[in-house]
């Protein structure tokens, strides 16, 4: 079992990673945003493929990341399980700046982004009802209380993903407070919707950074964010260093097999090209 970490190269820096090594994966979608570093994790032995979201300098935004060609290369490194990291902003008064989140629900609210592997060739109907895998979220919830934080963990909630990369209008972050969402960011999508297609298990740490812009006294700023995410470091990776030493050996779960009858298209009506583009999530019921 390999786990994925996708985050900041901050937080990569600080992981106990040991016997590295980096692994350039050529995908269908294009490049990466950096080459796969793979190594193993403190005294487990346990691997671990890291890939910096944003890339190693954050030259990427939220709309142009490579979410198809990362996911794509965690799955050709054997990556099983992917624990991910958000900055957000909270859309609740009891969910202030550098508390951590695991948020168990998503809502879309993004317009330019490619959501899927799949298209041009088939068509597959995939559930997505539960957008983060359950057991990794209670798994990743209680990591982080072992944890000490500078305030609380919240387990569960909506993070409504935006487009970015410009912050929210006053009146787009008060229409989200009134759906009873519960924190807002840029990148949960299409990520989480691509790791199910991978047929990986996915939940994310998010660290609250500040208030979006629905608070009468609060004007969300790029240093604030900064220095709340900076604040939040220590406390998610401690967090994530413990859902690693902790995970479970051999963990399986429906995600692992979450493509098996949704694939609407006849395989003898799929382009070959489109079958070895896509091959690498769908190649063993093709064959069936």
């Amino acid at each position: 079992m390999t786990i994925g970490f996708i985050g900041g190269s901050g937080i990569y820096e600080a992981l106990p990673l040991h016997n590295t090594r980096e692994v350039t994966v050529q995908t269908p979608y294009g490049s990466p945003s950096s080459p796969v570093t793979i190594g193993e994790f403190g005294e487990t032995g346990r691997e671990v493929a890291f890939l910096p979201r944003h890339g190693p300098d954050h030259q990427h935004s939220p709309t142009n990341l490579p979410y198809r060609a990362n996911i794509y290369a965690l799955k050709q490194v054997g990556v099983t399980h992917v624990l991910a990291t958000n900055a957000v902003g909270s859309l609740r008064e009891d969910l202030p700046p550098r508390t951590l989140v695991v948020p168990d629900q998503i809502y879309d609210r993004t317009k330019h982004r490619d959501l899927s592997f799949f298209g041009d060739g088939i068509v597959v109907h995939q559930p997505f009802a539960q957008p983060y895998c359950p057991e990794m979220v209670d798994h990743l919830a209680s990591a982080a209380e072992a944890v000490e934080t500078d305030a609380g963990v919240e387990e569960g909630g909506t993070y409504v993903c935006i487009e970015g990369p410009q912050y929210s209008t006053k009146a787009e972050s008060e229409f989200y407070r009134d759906q009873g969402w519960d924190i807002v960011g840029m990148t949960a999508i299409p990520e989480a919707k691509l790791a199910r297609e991978a047929e990986m298990c996915y939940a994310t740490l998010a660290g609250v950074t500040d208030y979006d812009v629905w608070k009468d006294d609060h004007e969300v700023t790029l240093q604030e964010v900064l220095e709340n995410a900076e604040a939040n470091e220590e406390a998610i990776k401690a967090a994530i260093e413990e859902a690693i030493r902790t995970f479970p050996e051999g963990h399986e779960c429906d995600c692992h097999s979450s493509l098996e009858g949704t694939i609407n298209t006849p395989t003898d009506a799929i382009p070959e090209e489109t079958r070895e583009r896509v091959d690498l999530f769908v190649g063993e019921y093709l064959d069936d």
